[in-house]
């Protein structure tokens, strides 16, 4: 991907060097238009990584690298409960800033984020999300082209080992942003959101949390009413037993080659482990610096078998393309081509700053994905409809700050 026309390549901040980063790390080296410049970490072997393979500044402090002048865009892929902190600091720098799924764990951290944002008028986009799968923008496409009448129904499946992946202990307490909910229901939901193509009003659910060991919810299902009739149904298992990527060709989340082979990996690595120190170091050895990074992924991503049923045929994503299902025929319409899955992800950021370009998934989009999770905990323990008061889809100019002259 190369930029177009004169515009510079957007100077990329990164707070935060662990697992989120290095899975977007292959599509911001695959594309000319980002340029990291500056990073901060808490581990020095990080930071030194970072300088030592991309000459960029590494910090200690964000506020120091929310200083940097070279900084036009600071990408947040710190953990869940420090992205408020973090993006208002970003905000309040004058950056335009990228953060990783979920905006916040707290609904008011949420919006104070939205807030801060806007007051700066810089843009807020909240990604990687898997709404951003190139399939999933295709579908999206081919009902807006308006042939395929209205969306009726969305029914989303996913089974992973989610549950049995090296964790820190926080990642396993609900009240910290642990668990399936605001980790992977987000992903689900922004897709059958921008799917669906209007405001959720109820959501209904029930969740399982059946491990005494991992006691946080590792699955749930919801059914989530949509403005104009609409309606979805989500399924999420993280409990490591089947794997849902069998229906996906055994192509892998990130858009990998699967293998069966390595069935049950996740289980025999955490009986390596004897403490949930040991298990919180474990996950460290995947962050930056301690790990090579990985090329692109030959395929697109995707969070398992998504169908939509529309008045006049349905869609199935697969991570190569689209199935469409008519009346008397059916056909596979591949994906655009793309050199790195998570290239839309900076499609989004480059029209949002070069362009002015509102993003769907700005801060307000990330509140309303963010309402519905804390609906599904807030149904499945009441066992009462809960009604969604942050469903605000009006993509909006941020009034942004002066183009970087960097």
């Amino acid at each position: 991907m190369t930029s177009k026309g004169k515009s510079p390549p957007i100077g990329l901040g990164v707070i935060g060097l662990g697992r989120g980063f290095m899975l977007t790390l292959p599509s911001i080296l695959a594309d000319d238009r980002v340029r990291l410049v500056a990073a901060t970490a808490p581990r020095a072997a990080s930071r030194d990584a970072f300088s030592d393979q991309f000459g960029g500044r590494a910090y200690s402090d964000a506020a120091d690298m929310c200083a940097d002048p070279a900084v036009e865009a600071v990408y947040v892929a710190t953990p869940h409960h420090m992205h408020a902190d973090h993006v208002t600091m970003a905000a309040a720098a004058g950056k335009h800033i990228l953060v990783e799924k979920p905006l916040s764990i707290s609904l008011e951290g949420g919006l104070a984020m939205v807030a801060a944002a806007r007051a700066a008028g810089v843009y807020l986009i909240v990604g990687p999300s898997h709404s951003f799968d190139a399939p999933v923008l295709q579908a999206r496409a081919l009902i807006d082209a308006g042939n395929l009448g209205r969306v009726r129904m969305v029914q989303s499946l996913n089974y992973t080992d989610f549950l049995y992946r090296p964790r820190r202990p926080e990642e396993l307490r609900t009240d910290e942003g642990g668990g399936v909910l605001f980790n992977q229901a987000v992903h689900q939901i922004d897709v059958l959101r921008l799917l669906a193509g209007s405001p959720a009003l109820t959501v209904q659910s029930m969740t399982g949390a059946w491990d005494a060991a991992r006691t946080t919810e590792g699955a749930y299902s919801a059914l989530i009413g949509f403005d104009g009739g609409a309606f979805a149904s989500i399924t999420y298992s993280g409990y490591a037993h089947f794997d849902s990527n069998e229906w996906m060709d055994w192509v892998g989340e990130l858009g990998q080659s699967g293998d069966p082979v390595g069935y049950g990996g996740a289980r025999r690595s955490l009986k390596t482990v004897a403490t949930p120190e040991q298990e919180a170091a474990l996950k460290s050895g995947r962050t930056f610096g301690a790990v090579p990074v990985a090329k692109p992924a030959p395929n697109n991503e995707h969070f398992g078998p998504v169908i939509i049923a529309c008045d006049r045929g349905d869609l199935r994503l697969t991570p190569k393309g689209v199935w469409f299902y008519g009346d008397e025929d059916r056909q596979f319409l591949p994906a655009p081509a793309t050199n790195a899955p998570r290239t839309p992800v900076i499609d989004a950021l480059w029209q949002a700053i070069r362009h002015d370009q509102p993003p769907h998934q700005s801060g307000e989009w990330g509140l309303a994905s963010l309402e519905i999770c804390h609906a599904i905990l807030h149904a499945a323990q009441t066992g009462a409809s809960v009604s969604l008061h942050h469903q605000d889809m009006t993509p909006r100019n941020a009034a942004p700050v002066k183009p970087h002259k960097g």
